[in-house]
């Protein structure tokens, strides 16, 4: 009975995020948009890039923007048009999506993780400001706050410890379409903001794709000749460069799907709150929302102690949920040796690895799925609490 409870009367899984429901929401849309393409002969840095970087861009508050192949392709071509080079230091978290990390080790840097936020799973800002005196000025030559879940980090903050000490700030949006902090979107505030738009999230595309937006005429020139060889003039290289281009066909999904963004936002917040109401008199630890954030729930997260338990309860009634992330990148075999803690412990991080869980949210679902999602939560969170 919960299994079809939880499912809105369908015995199949509800998921935890559902790239094909936003395509059907937008089929015809999205499907002239593609014949559109297929027809004009041009399915590389054409038209449709162009406005779409145009209108992303504007969407976000700034003058320019730069389609490119990946969200970590995105970082790594911000982090080389702000002249990192190899063995310089770049601050980030260890609570985060490894492509972050990634990214700084592909331009050959050095990630420098901090302790995150206990209520936001945010960039500690103590941490930050701590780990720049401590390692030095002529060291460090960037900061990437990650603004996680789609929750935003303190950006008046994070850019007066920049200034401070001199660092290029490169904001990790891949998880933030449309997120704001004091009524201004995340991307306009570092000089690159960089973006993910990988199916899953707030607007992904039907297959991988990124971009960077900044305000900065000069830092957005070189990010243009770096997505495509250092060139300037084609077959002529400039710089040393790399390939790096989001595909006419993504272009005009993106197009398509950027008009509903606000829209979709709108109705993620909504669930949000109706898993706000439902569980707040469980055990549970709900989401939070600092003042002067608008959280765009790429993921509503809650922590419980009982995790793995209340996760395959919800499982066994038809509920996928995700754990993002279940280790952090300083743990994992991949980069324990090649990454440098900096100051104090991760201690906030790795609880926060042992307790989160994503429940399912996407705009499509509706209130009822919502609903019955919560009170397997409620119920699933007792049972574990009694050990039964």
């Amino acid at each position: 009975m919960a299994k079809s409870a939880a499912t809105g009367g369908s015995p199949s899984m509800l998921l935890s995020s559902n790239p094909k429901a936003s395509y059907l929401a937008q089929k015809e849309d999205i499907d002239n948009a593609v014949q559109s393409v297929l027809e004009s002969g041009w399915y590389i840095l054409g038209e449709e890039v162009s406005e779409f970087e145009s209108e992303f861009a504007g969407y976000i508050g700034v003058d320019f923007g730069i389609a490119v192949g990946s969200g970590t392709d995105a970082l790594q071509v911000s982090f080389r048009a702000c002249g990192i080079k190899p063995g310089d230091a770049i601050i980030t978290v260890s609570h985060t999506a490894v492509a972050t990390v990634c990214a700084i080790q592909l331009c050959g840097a050095i990630p420098v993780l901090i302790d995150i936020d206990r209520a936001t799973f945010t960039m500690d800002l103590n941490c930050l400001e701590d780990t720049l005196k401590s390692h030095g000025r002529d060291t460090i030559k960037a900061i990437v706050p990650v603004h996680l879940y789609g929750h935003p980090v303190d950006m008046g903050s994070v850019m007066d410890i920049a200034r401070r000490y001199n660092v290029y700030v490169i904001e990790d949006c891949a998880q933030a379409h449309g997120a704001r902090w004091q009524q201004r979107k995340v991307g306009s505030f570092g000089h690159f903001g960089a973006f993910s738009f990988y199916p899953t999230k707030n607007m992904g595309a039907l297959g991988d794709g990124g971009a960077l937006v900044t305000a900065d005429s000069g830092l957005a020139n070189k990010a243009r000749m770096l997505r495509q060889y250092g060139w300037r003039e084609r077959y002529v290289s400039e710089m040393s460069g790399m390939n790096s281009r989001l595909d006419e066909l993504q272009a005009a999904i993106l197009r398509v799907k950027l008009r509903s963004l606000d829209q979709g936002n709108h109705r993620r917040r909504a669930i949000a709150r109706v898993y706000d109401r439902s569980l707040s008199k469980s055990d549970l630890v709900l989401p939070n929302e600092s003042e002067g954030a608008t959280h765009v729930y790429h993921q509503y997260v809650i922590r419980s102690k009982k995790r793995d338990q209340l996760r395959s309860f919800l499982r066994q009634n038809s509920v996928e949920t995700a754990v993002l992330y279940p280790q952090p990148v300083h743990l994992q075999q991949g980069y324990r040796d090649s990454v440098v803690v900096g100051s104090g412990r991760l201690l906030e991080t790795e609880k926060a690895c042992a307790e989160i869980l994503s429940l399912p949210i996407y705009p499509e679902l509706d209130d009822d799925q919502v609903s019955s999602v919560a009170q397997l939560a409620v119920d699933g969170e007792g049972i574990a609490a009694s050990g039964s």
